[in-house]
């Protein structure tokens, strides 16, 4: 599925507190059409979750998450079926409720420092795993110091999430990497790590790279201020500087908008490299 075109990830927060809609899909009809919708308007993959991680956001509880989750598996999974799901979890039982419904990967925010285990829940299903970079618990992450070079700390991060994925038995062809923008860094160094976005795909040439910037705090501060619902061209437009950058994934809410940007990028990288065949 990778390697010919930019993947488009929508989202769907099962979650009543997302800092993105308000837990606008908080309902079962709600998150079916949400995501009937997304497919109609081209999306490659769902994220779905059921714990918010926006700032100021407290942890859920196990049980709470997996209920959250489980309410909505049988309404997006059976019912939509046309493309791949993942969890956004860190947890390790509710990855493994989510991948025995059909889930085919697992995001996590925390890159296997919440829960080790969780590895080797998605080695045993055989699934995809996404390992973000952050920094702190779930309760600090958002409050962390600056670090003087977030590249390096990015490089850092990934390699021993990378570590502790094949400890837990993941190949690393099921491994993709997002350096986790908006997460324990400031608005400047979410801006580097997009525009240097391939000095780490250079250094990681053997994983593929999901960005996630989707209507996120400092798009709404290069805007002066534009709320969350204001944020989509700004957000398109680190879209489109992450993809000619080396993102092959981005995570969006907008996919109407995000599949357009992607395609229009790929076709201006493939002119780059003497490509004129057809889009793939």
């Amino acid at each position: 599925m990778l390697g010919g075109r930019t993947l488009v990830m929508g989202v769907i927060n099962l979650t009543p507190d997302s800092f993105s809609d308000g837990g606008r899909w908080f309902t079962r009809e709600r998150a079916s059409d949400h995501a009937e919708r997304m497919i109609e308007n081209g999306v490659d993959l769902i994220d779905i979750g059921g714990e918010s991680t926006r700032p100021g956001a407290g942890a859920v509880s196990e049980e709470e998450e997996m209920r959250r989750v489980q309410k909505y598996l049988d309404v997006t999974i059976k019912l939509h079926p046309q493309v791949p799901y993942s969890i956004d979890t860190t947890k390790a039982a509710v990855a493994r409720v989510a991948l025995d419904a059909g889930v085919e990967i697992v995001n996590d925010i925390s890159g296997l420092r919440f829960e080790p285990k969780l590895a080797e829940v998605a080695a045993r299903h055989e699934a995809g795993l996404i390992l973000m970079h952050s920094r702190g618990t779930f309760e600090t992450m958002h409050k962390q110091e600056p670090v003087a070079d977030i590249v390096a700390e990015v490089a850092r991060g990934w390699r021993e999430s990378v570590e502790a994925a094949e400890r837990g038995g993941v190949g690393r062809g099921m491994i993709v990497l997002d350096p986790g923008v908006g997460f324990s860094k400031t608005q400047e160094q979410n801006v580097e790590l997009i525009a240097k976005l391939g000095a780490l795909a250079r250094e990681f040439p053997e994983f593929p790279l999901l960005v996630g910037t989707s209507r996120k705090s400092f798009i709404g501060s290069l805007l002066g201020g534009a709320p969350v619902n204001k944020r989509v061209h700004g957000t398109m437009a680190s879209v489109a500087a992450a993809i000619l950058n080396g993102a092959q994934i981005v995570r969006v809410h907008d996919v109407r908008a995000g599949v357009e940007t992607a395609r229009v990028v790929d076709a201006i990288k493939r002119a780059a490299r003497g490509d004129t065949g057809a889009a793939a």
